[in-house]
Order: C-alpha cells, then sequence, then structure tokens
C-alpha cells in the first residue's frame, strides 16, 4: 500500500515564495511602468484626454477599422446552419455530419482570411506598410469598440512587453542593474511617445529589441531556446515594417562578430529551424497580398522601402545630424547620463578590442571579457548611422536604437552606486530635469499664445518649480546615494505627466476638472477630436464634410497654404467617411459642411473668402463657427 506524503510545512512554502525585496521590486517596476504607458491614454486611469494627432494616426486607425468591417462583413458559419442541413441535431453529430460542416468551413476560413490581407483606406488598397498593427488594432477594436484610445493599445502592449523583458533579461544575465535599466527605459520621451501613438514604429522596435535582447542570451549561454527569440520577434518586426527589420538585425550581429573576430558565431547562428520559423511568419502575409494586389512590389518594396531611403519623394529631408539631436531628445530626462554611459560602453568596448589584439594590454577595469557593452554600442549606433544616410527621416525610424541606451544607462547607474556620479553628470541631469519641468510648466502659454513670452507670474511659478526640481535631485543623490536617483527623477515625471493629463479618473474615481484645463487645450489644438465632435453637433452624422486645400497668399501669388493632412485624416476618422477634398474630389453638388484655414502662421490672414467665391461659382455659404487653435472657420455650403 502506498504511503500517503507527508504534509510540506510552512517553512516549505515560504521558500517557495518570492523574497520580500522581489516583491517589492516588482510592485515599483509594475506601478511605474503602468502609469507611465497607460495613465491618460484609457478612460479608467487618467482620461482619454488627448484625440489622435499628427496624419499617420487617424490614417493607421482608420485602416484598422475598414479592415474589421471587412472581416465582420464576409460571411460566417453557424452552428444552426449545419444542423439545418440534415435536419436533426442527432444527424449533424455523426461523421458525415461533422464532414459536412468542416467542407462549409474552408469557404468561410477563406474568407474571413482573405479580409485581414489587404489594408484598404477608403475603399482602395493602401500598401505602404505590412499589416500587423492592423491586425492587432482589429482585434483590440473588437474586443473594446473602435476608439482613439484602443488604438493606441497595440503600441502601449508591445512597449510594455519590451520593457518587462529588459526588467527579466538583465535581472537574470546582468542582476542589479535590473530596475534601472527598465525603469529609465519605460520612463524616457521616446518610448513613452511612441507607446502612445496608432504607429508602426512600436510594433517593430518592440519585438526586434526582445529578438536581439535573446540572440545575446544564446551568445552566452549556448541554448537554443534563446536563439528561437531573434527569429521569431525578427518575423513579427518584419511584419510590422518589412525588410528593414532583417537588414538591421544581420547587420548588428555581423557588426559584433566583426568587432570580436568571432565568425563562427554567424555560422553557429544560422539555425535551420528558427529560419524556417521566419519565413513561416512572413511568407503568408506577403505572399497573399502580392497574389490580390499585383502591384504590391511595386508600391511597397522600390517605392516605400528603397525609393523612400534613396530620394526625397515622401518630402521628409532632414539634415544628417538630424539623428543625434533624436536620440538626444529621445532619452528625456537621462540624456546626460545616457551620454555618459554610453561613452563608457564605447570606452570599454575599445579596451577589449585593445585587449584582444595586444598581449600587453592591461585588462579592462571592472568588466574584463565582457562583450555586452560592445554589443549594446553597435545596436545603439548602427541603427543612427545607417538612417541618417536615408533621404527620408522620420524620428520613429531610431526607436530601436533606444532601448540599447537605456539598459547601458541602467547598468552604468548599478556600477556607480559606490563611486557616486561625477560633479557634472549630477549637475548635468538636474538641470535637465529642471529644464525639462519649465518648458513642460510653460507649454500651455506657448501653445495658446505663440512665440510671445508669457507674463511674469507664470514665468516665475515655471522658474521656482524648475529650481525646485533640480534642488531635489542634488539633495536625493547626495543623501541617500546614487540609487534613489531613478526614483527622484520618475517622481518629477510623474508629477509632470499629472499637470499635462489632469489628476483622475481612476478605476472609477471620478477626475478633478479644474486639472484637465492644459489636457483640453492640447487636445483642441492638435487633435481633430474637438472639431469633429463640434461638427456633428451642427449637423447630421451623415453631412459631407469637405475642406479647401489650397489657399494662395495675395501678397505672394506663388506661395500657397495646404489644409493641414492631421485635421482631414482626423476628421475622416472620427466620422467614419472620407472627408471630400475639393482639390482631388472637386466641389460637392450636395450641401456639405466646409472647414477651411483661414489664418496662417502668426495670425497671418490667408483670404479665405476670396478663394471660396471663385471656387463655390456664387452658391450661397455662410459661417458657422470658428476654431482659433488652428486657424480654422467652418462654413455651411448649399447645394448647387
Amino acid at each position: 500500500m502506498q504511503e500517503t506524503p507527508a504534509p510540506e510545512s510552512p517553512q516549505g512554502w515560504r521558500k517557495r515564495l518570492p523574497r520580500w525585496a522581489t516583491a517589492w521590486e516588482a510592485s515599483v517596476f509594475l506601478c511605474f511602468a503602468l502609469f507611465f504607458l497607460l495613465y491618460g491614454q484609457v478612460p479608467l486611469v487618467g482620461g482619454n484626454g488627448l484625440g489622435l494627432v499628427g496624419a499617420d494616426e487617424p490614417r493607421y486607425a482608420q485602416i484598422a477599422h475598414e479592415m474589421l468591417d471587412r472581416f465582420d462583413a464576409s460571411p460566417t458559419l453557424k452552428l444552426s446552419d449545419c444542423v439545418a442541413w440534415k435536419g436533426k441535431l442527432s444527424n449533424f453529430v455523426n461523421w458525415s455530419g461533422c464532414q459536412n460542416y468542416l467542407e462549409s468551413l474552408g469557404p468561410v476560413m477563406k474568407s474571413k482570411l482573405s479580409a485581414c490581407v489587404t489594408p484598404y483606406l477608403y475603399g482602395k488598397p493602401w500598401l505602404e506598410k505590412p499589416a500587423l498593427y492592423y491586425w492587432r488594432a482589429m482585434f483590440v477594436f473588437q474586443d473594446f469598440g473602435v476608439h482613439d484610445w484602443s488604438a493606441r493599445l497595440p503600441s502601449a502592449t508591445f512597449a510594455f512587453i519590451l520593457v518587462a523583458l529588459i526588467y527579466l533579461h538583465m535581472r537574470r544575465f546582468r542582476r542589479g542593474g535590473h530596475l534601472d535599466a527598465a525603469l529609465i527605459t519605460v520612463a524616457c520621451a521616446g518610448i513613452m511617445g511612441f507607446a502612445h501613438g496608432a504607429s508602426t514604429d512600436m510594433q517593430m522596435a518592440a519585438p526586434l529589441a526582445i529578438g536581439l535582447l535573446g540572440w545575446y542570451a544564446w551568445y552566452e549561454t549556448g541554448s537554443k531556446f534563446w536563439l528561437f527569440d531573434i527569429y521569431f520577434f525578427t518575423g513579427v518586426a518584419t511584419l510590422a515594417k518589412g525588410p528593414v527589420a532583417p537588414v538591421l538585425a544581420i547587420g548588428i550581429v555581423a557588426a559584433f562578430a566583426l568587432l570580436r573576430r568571432e565568425w563562427p558565431v554567424l555560422l553557429r547562428s544560422f539555425w535551420w529551424p528558427g529560419a524556417l520559423l521566419y519565413f513561416v511568419i512572413v511568407l503568408p502575409w506577403f505572399v497573399a497580398v502580392q497574389l490580390q494586389n499585383p502591384d504590391f512590389f511595386r508600391v511597397f518594396f522600390l517605392e516605400h522601402n528603397l525609393e523612400r531611403f534613396a530620394t526625397n519623394r515622401f518630402e521628409h529631408q532632414e539634415p544628417f545630424y538630424y539623428y543625434l539631436v533624436v536620440a538626444l531628445l529621445a532619452v528625456m530626462p537621462w540624456t546626460v547620463i545616457a551620454v555618459r554611459a554610453l561613452i563608457d560602453g564605447i570606452q570599454t568596448s575599445v579596451c577589449e578590442w585593445r585587449a584582444r589584439h595586444a598581449s600587453d594590454c592591461k585588462p579592462c577595469a571592472g568588466r574584463p571579457g565582457d562583450a555586452f557593452p560592445e554589443f549594446l554600442v553597435l545596436w545603439a549606433l548602427i541603427p543612427i548611422v545607417f538612417f541618417s544616410f536615408s533621404e527620408s527621416k522620420l524620428p520613429g525610424y531610431i526607436l530601436i536604437s533606444i532601448p540599447p541606451i537605456t539598459i547601458l544607462t541602467g547598468d552604468y547607474l548599478f556600477r556607480r552606486r559606490q563611486l557616486g556620479l561625477s560633479r557634472w553628470v549630477l549637475a548635468g541631469h538636474a538641470a535637465i530635469c529642471g529644464v525639462m519641468t519649465m518648458c513642460t510648466l510653460l507649454l500651455p502659454w506657448f501653445v495658446a499664445h505663440g512665440r510671445q513670452m508669457p507674463p511674469a507670474r507664470p514665468l516665475a511659478v515655471a522658474l521656482v518649480a524648475s529650481c525646485g526640481a533640480a534642488v531635489l535631485i542634488l539633495v536625493v543623490v547626495k543623501g541617500f546615494g546614487v540609487a534613489r536617483l531613478r526614483l527622484a527623477t520618475s517622481g518629477i515625471l510623474v508629477v509632470l505627466v499629472l499637470f499635462l493629463y489632469g489628476v483622475g479618473p481612476f478605476l472609477g474615481l471620478p477626475a478633478i476638472g479644474r486639472t484637465k484645463r492644459v489636457i483640453q487645450l492640447l487636445d483642441r489644438s492638435y487633435s481633430a477630436r474637438p472639431l469633429a465632435e463640434r461638427l456633428a453637433a451642427e449637423a447630421s452624422g451623415d453631412e459631407t464634410v469637405a475642406v479647401c486645400c489650397e489657399i494662395h497668399d495675395k501678397a505672394i501669388p506663388e506661395k500657397r497654404y495646404s489644409f493641414p493632412r492631421d485635421i482631414e485624416f482626423g476628421l475622416s476618422f472620427y466620422r467614419n467617411r472620407q472627408v471630400i477634398n475639393y482639390t482631388d474630389e472637386g466641389v460637392p453638388d450636395e450641401q456639405h459642411l466646409l472647414v477651411v484655414q483661414a489664418t496662417g502662421r502668426g495670425g497671418m490672414d490667408l483670404h479665405a473668402q476670396d478663394v471660396l467665391d471663385v471656387d463655390l461659382e456664387g452658391r450661397h455659404y455662410e459661417q458657422l463657427f470658428s476654431w482659433p487653435e488652428r486657424g480654422l472657420v467652418v462654413y455651411m455650403v448649399g447645394s448647387r
């Protein structure tokens, strides 16, 4: 007879539970990560304060919305249909009934999958980007409804997965600096900004960064478990932005092998199950979309990859040093420490390189033989250098360079806990926090009044708050050490986020209305959502909305002012109906609402009514209201 095992003692259970310090550390990470990624973005946490901004956010959200509409409109096979074919439920449950059901399921699944292949915008194929963001946003829309905040959840969730895996990776392979690295990553401007964006940038940067961390874990351990990451997540990143993901991954790994003269690493990195997995992830969509759209190869690969890189066709030209400035701003407010950490990583890499090539060279101080700094430095610099040669430059292109810089920064702060930071680095970081505080507090004034200098009182308040933030950093570090720098800096960021987004709502607790003035101003100034709500109040939801796209300056006849594309795409998303463009589609015959840009920068009169008198050819129109935050005027135009 088998003996009953003795019950485990309470001491045994306690050993299985995580330590109090570990639980507290994980709680701190989760609280800060969820706050910075979700506050002010979802209705339950900070409210949905800011609508979609720019031209890309509403455009991508609209594509996902249309994909969901086609997915829902495709045929659906119900269980009751199968039962009806046999007349009785008993006939369905036998093999013949099941076989009929499975045979009928094939066309239905084909129709559903076909609806998810080609992205459409206003009924026309939109082949600029692969479909990963549209898929993720579409399924979020299914669960939470079609909203601007739900359109941003794909980026927020990927950002959270990224910082969580940075925390876990560093905790296992570089224990000590893991919490610093994770908090600095989630609390820097680049990650916070793109996590709040309905765009494809975070869809590529997060998976590719996870894959590169996995590759380095394989390099240290030799376990194929980690090598799986680079193939799987690079495949996911390819579905987000295309071939640039494997190009960057191969380039970073090859440069690392070249620097260390470990060419066998490249051969060992090639793993045929991983390569098969990559193509299984990537090829089905690329093949399917090519079959549905014969011009896909030309539009996507030639125009929006090669031509975008080599020419300024899409009018995003910037100077060669552009990404140096972007990188410095993206790691705010940690810029000074990040630059010092990157320099330290470069110095360590050079020291390691010399040690491998000179027998009489002294071993590197602190981290002899550690290849991780070399890998992170190459990972940070290669995308910046690569895209600096591109004729078309946008900030999101180098988002993949931010995680290695923040990891270096967190590791650097951990190693400086005993020695402390140099006075210049500490003073620089305090100054950056002070300047950031001052700029944030004065932001509402400059948004409302342009370049006009603020009055003495708000300027003095911002200056005092700026000095307070700087002094706080200095006092905390001098009194409690470098280990508390992350909390002091993150605390300042929390206060600034509350200033911008207001206090509340929070999990059912109401918001404090007076604290919402700043985000309401930003919403009216940068998003089309308030304007769409006002248009809906002025007319029925099916009323045609048009925009007059080109206004000529009388003083300079050859100068033209185009209607803001962010407002045009934003109105189309919020009304779920394409805005008519006078330049492209002409003037509608029916009665419609017309949005015109009446004033330019600095309040310059663009003489919009003179243009309308010509375009409308004597048709009656009357002004309904103005939108001074964007210099817009809305008219009701009578039918022809």
